[in-house]
């Protein structure tokens, strides 16, 4: 994320283990291997990405924030006439 010996350098990885320990992983207990990896991915497709509001990116969710990110950008396709003539 940051340069060499930046003191940010894992501070966003860190923050997200941080969450999903805290929020997922602390809270329940798993039988097996998958049954732990099917519940990161639904906290993360379905919490986290989706509805988690992140002080980083301005209080929005990941999704929103890109959202507002692609759609805040011109499209240049949007500029072509599709009659050449």
């Amino acid at each position: 994320m940051g340069a060499v010996g930046d003191c940010y350098d894992n501070a966003m990885c860190e923050s997200f283990c941080a969450s999903l320990e805290c929020e997922l992983l602390d809270r329940y207990p798993f039988r097996n291997h998958r049954e732990a990896r099917m519940a990161v991915f639904r906290y993360l497709e379905g919490w986290y990405n989706p509805h988690r509001r992140h002080s980083s990116i301005d209080y929005l969710s990941p999704v929103a924030y890109e959202n507002k990110y692609k759609f805040s950008q011109e499209d240049p396709r949007a500029n072509l006439s599709t009659n050449p003539g």
